[in-house]
């Protein structure tokens, strides 16, 4: 599988990576021996970068990476992890103190002495401009608890004043055929810092997979049914903060773009991934099928007639409604 690097933490990795969110919780429950399954289907199709975070789980997803680790020494693989969510969401508790806390139980979970890369997971909009939380991160650093540090951020305003920052190495970002305003100005303001992109959401929510329909339900504990009018969160992290009944026509719409011998949610994986700018796409997966085909897309090849297709389907369906929101 193609790998580039990325950012500022120099290292290559995998266009295509795991989120890893669902190995936690929020997607309904995953059986830890299939989490290990899905790891290691993921290595043996190419991927090198683990997307994780300390709340997902509980703590839960982090282990099963650090398992995973531990039992297949040697392997290159990049983890990325997030913190910031374990506390009420206010700028105050974006401290040292806190943050040597949260990068302890992370270096715990994944049984290491040093984090590859660290994220803000997705603060309070203040954190992204107090020159005090990026002195903290900083220090982490140079104390050897984390190598790297970036950004997961729901807005692009929050992207772009995280990419003025000499220290950071990433951006995570929702991006999705159903999400294009990053497009306009992060990427490249990205690509210009050496900043990396991280996209994530990258089938929004599923619905990009083209399995969805007006009949499926989803598991109490499934975001997808008590988040879909962000009751939990913000309501842009379920199906990009699209109508769910919309969504659906669009897909339809996507489906007919997608190349013969190529799934739905390869074709937008892979259509993500041939953006400028963009360093790795993180779809997470329920099942071993699943993450082998995801890790496929990195092979689709993308025309200029499909990426036509889906500027027109964002501007006809989605533009008006979700652009100037985040």
């Amino acid at each position: 599988m193609e790998q580039r690097i990325l950012g500022r933490t120099g290292r290559n990795v995998s266009i295509v990576g795991l989120g890893t969110w669902q190995l936690g919780a929020d997607w309904g429950n995953v059986d830890p021996d299939q989490a290990q399954a899905i790891l290691a289907a993921s290595v043996e199709a190419g991927v090198t970068f683990f997307d994780t975070a300390d709340v997902y789980g509980d703590g839960k997803s982090e282990q099963a990476i650090g398992k995973f680790l531990a039992d297949n020494r040697g392997l290159d693989i990049t983890v990325a992890t997030k913190m910031g969510r374990r506390m009420d969401q206010v700028p105050e508790n974006y401290t040292l103190a806190n943050f040597r806390q949260w990068v302890d139980r992370s270096r715990k979970n994944l049984g290491t002495d040093t984090l590859d890369l660290v994220q803000l997971h997705c603060p309070p909009t203040p954190v992204y401009s107090n020159n005090e939380v990026y002195d903290a991160l900083d220090t982490l650093v140079s104390e050897g608890a984390i190598r790297n540090y970036g950004v997961s951020v729901e807005r692009t305003d929050e992207a772009l004043e995280a990419i003025r920052r000499p220290g950071t190495a990433s951006v995570q970002i929702i991006l999705n055929a159903f999400r294009l305003k990053p497009l306009d100005e992060v990427l490249p303001a990205a690509k210009a810092a050496g900043v990396g992109i991280i996209a994530r959401v990258p089938l929004a929510s599923g619905l990009l997979s083209g399995k969805y329909s007006k009949e499926t339900t989803f598991a109490d504990n499934d975001h997808r049914n008590y988040n879909r009018k962000g009751e939990a969160f913000d309501v842009g992290e379920t199906f990009s903060g699209v109508d769910y009944e919309l969504g659906l026509k669009a897909v339809a719409e996507f489906e007919q773009l997608v190349p013969a011998g190529t799934t739905t949610a390869q074709a937008a994986i892979a259509w993500i991934a041939a953006q400028d700018g963009v360093t790795t796409v993180i779809p997470g997966a329920r099942n071993v099928d699943q993450a082998t085909a995801n890790a496929g897309a990195s092979s689709v090849e993308v025309s200029s007639e499909f990426d036509e297709g889906v500027r027109w389907i964002y501007d006809h369906y989605f533009r008006e409604a979700v652009h100037p929101r985040w």
